[in-house]
């Protein structure tokens, strides 16, 4: 307050980003809190308020990722994740090689590839290093379209994850038409109890060394029986094999063989929804087959939808997707520019300590 003309005026402080209401080391031990916890556990333990943490929040990752690296991105994968229920949808981008996520957009179109490519560049990426494309959710011709145009000289793979998930869909398509249309004949064939409706679902879905007691006995039954949905199993069954065999022989021409073949066995089941999948792997076949060989992707690309779900929860009561995205990018980015815990060691205690007791030396222990 000046004492001449008696108002009062703001000034910046060192301790203190400007704008804020808190201390630098307050907001980086919110930001530390943040990568554990939800935002709202967060704001009940500091005592704030969670809106003004999603604002340090937005500041920092947006500070952090203008200074992200991107000069040694080279394969990438494209997926997409619903915000809630509807269709509101966000595009994320993941570098495989270094195990991280590098974008993320509102929508889930071809326009979201341009998007990538405009942020990798201004983050020092080259686009035409990019080799490879793992397009990690259904075969749609959106996602295609953009890395088409925008990444042409990039191959195109399908994951095999997402792959089976359609196959599993197909499988389930079957079940409930079957079950609404011929309850009788499934009732004949599996029993008349109920559980053995539930065991059924699940046993179709699970491997064999999963099942319970009851689902293996469903399963036996369904297996002897002539019903469409043993039918559907059977081909979800064979096309897991048919990955299986691509990844023991190493070989594009013997995993392009094995596929036409469960292809063509598809398109003569008579399953409407097998069918429909058949002439989709068939348009799709060369990005397929090299899903087929890459087993690189497939263990990181549930890893990473995992860690997306678990942002969504630590995200829990967000009003706008850039609060998604932001807790996103501090939780599976590695920004290597974020606030540093306050509360961590600068040292690492790791010395052994002789403690003396009574004038002898007791055993050391490790502080």
């Amino acid at each position: 307050r000046c004492r001449s003309c008696g108002k009062t005026s703001r000034i910046e402080v060192p301790w203190s980003r400007p704008g804020s209401h808190f201390t630098l080391l307050f907001e980086a031990l919110a930001m530390s809190l943040c990568q554990t916890m939800t935002v709202a556990e967060t704001a009940r333990l500091l005592r704030v308020t969670a809106h003004r943490l999603w604002r340090s929040a937005g500041h920092y990752v947006a500070v952090a990722r203008g200074k992200d690296d991107m000069s040694e991105v080279n394969l990438i994968g494209i997926d997409e994740t619903s915000l809630r229920r509807g269709h509101q949808y966000v595009t994320v981008v993941h570098d495989f090689d270094a195990k991280r996520l590098l974008f993320a957009t509102e929508g889930r179109d071809h326009e979201t590839v341009g998007a990538f490519k405009a942020d990798l560049i201004a983050h020092g990426g080259q686009p035409q290093r990019i080799e490879h494309v793992c397009i990690c959710m259904d075969m749609g011709q959106a996602y295609i379209k953009g890395v088409t145009e925008q990444l042409p000289q990039a191959q195109i793979s399908f994951d095999r994850f997402h792959v089976i998930a359609l196959a599993n869909e197909a499988m389930d398509k079957v079940r409930k038409l079957e079950m609404a249309e011929q309850p009788r004949v499934v009732r004949s064939a599996l029993g008349t109890e109920r559980k053995t409706v539930r065991a059924l679902m699940w046993g179709m879905r699970r491997d064999a060394h999963s099942w319970t007691a009851l689902q293996r006995d469903t399963m036996y039954l369904l297996q002897r029986s002539r019903l469409k949905t043993a039918r559907a199993w059977r081909l979800k069954e064979a096309l897991r094999d048919t990955y299986q065999h691509a990844v023991a022989a190493n070989s594009a021409e013997a995993a392009q063989a094995a596929l036409e073949r469960w292809i063509s066995w598809a398109r003569r089941s008579r399953l409407e929804p097998f069918k429909k999948l058949a002439l989709t792997l068939r348009e799709r076949l060369p990005g397929v087959v090299r899903g087929m060989l890459d087993g690189r992707s497939n263990a990181y690309v549930e890893a990473m939808n995992g860690m997306l779900q678990q942002a969504k929860r630590a995200a829990r009561g967000f009003r706008t997707a850039a609060n998604f995205i932001a807790i996103a990018y501090l939780r599976m980015s590695k920004l290597a520019h974020l606030p540093v815990n306050p509360l961590q060691a600068a040292v690492k205690r790791s010395v052994s300590i002789r403690r003396y007791r009574g004038g002898r030396q007791v055993s050391p222990k490790t502080s």
